[in-house]
């Protein structure tokens, strides 16, 4: 185990992907039996990729502000991450990519995270390939474009610690203070059970705490009943 903490989210990620890379670091449980496990490896995978699908597809770029109106999930602990990676800051507020969860071309999607941006629409389904719902004329579609780009990612310009990374309820975070004061402090090496119930800033917090302590995280959907047969299954130490 690194004793020294990621200064960076790109560092959290080359940290998570070497060593054991085949160790789980995320593992989802949602509606109707879901469960999605993704390694270091993995994770670091999805990540380059929606970096990738920023940089390339959206010309996203040290400093964009991006959005992320999708509930807690595998998925946008992902595009969090990925931005992240790319440089990009995250917003609760008007911004130049918008991740949702539902497609404007649905009259009850709300459009106020401002006009002329970029809105990608997310199917959050295990085995979906592409959005199962109408998209609007321009909306993209994550799941159906992602898996195109290439799973790693080297960026021009790198973020560095001091970047701004975030600016959320009125506070406002570098990369460096997203693995400090932003962050949920874990026990290092701990598996935490982690309730995606909760706002997705907590649980983007919960989960930058725990990679950043080397450990991993189970995130459980609302309608996944906390047993002990789950934490038992999944050895669950915290949470």
């Amino acid at each position: 185990m690194e004793s020294t903490a990621p200064a960076t989210v790109s560092a959290l990620l080359h940290r998570l992907r070497g060593g054991n890379s085949s160790a789980p670091r995320l593992t989802w449980y949602g509606p109707g039996g879901e469960r999605v496990e993704l390694s270091g490896r993995v994770l670091d995978n999805w990540a380059a990729k929606t970096s990738n699908f920023l940089v390339e597809e959206l010309d996203a770029e040290p400093g964009t502000p991006f959005r992320i109106d999708v509930p807690a999930h595998w998925k946008s602990a992902v595009i969090a991450l990925a931005g992240w990676q790319a440089g990009g800051v995250l917003v609760d507020e008007d911004a130049d990519v918008v991740f949702t969860s539902g497609s404007s071309a649905d009259p009850a999607v709300d459009l106020s995270a401002g006009s002329g941006t970029a809105r990608v629409a997310v199917a959050l389904g295990a085995l979906d390939l592409s959005y199962p719902g109408q998209l609007a004329p321009g909306e993209l579609d994550y799941a159906a474009l992602v898996r195109q780009f290439a799973d790693s990612f080297d960026p021009f310009d790198p973020p560095s610690a001091d970047d701004g990374a975030a600016r959320l309820d009125g506070e406002q975070f570098t990369q460096a203070e997203l693995l400090g004061r932003f962050a949920t402090p874990a026990t290092p090496g701990a598996r935490v059970l982690v309730d995606a119930s909760r706002p997705l800033r907590d649980v983007l917090a919960a989960l930058l705490g725990v990679w950043a302590a080397d450990g991993s995280a189970v995130l459980r959907h609302a309608e996944v009943p906390d047993t002990p047969r789950l934490r038992e299954a999944e050895r669950i130490t915290e949470g």
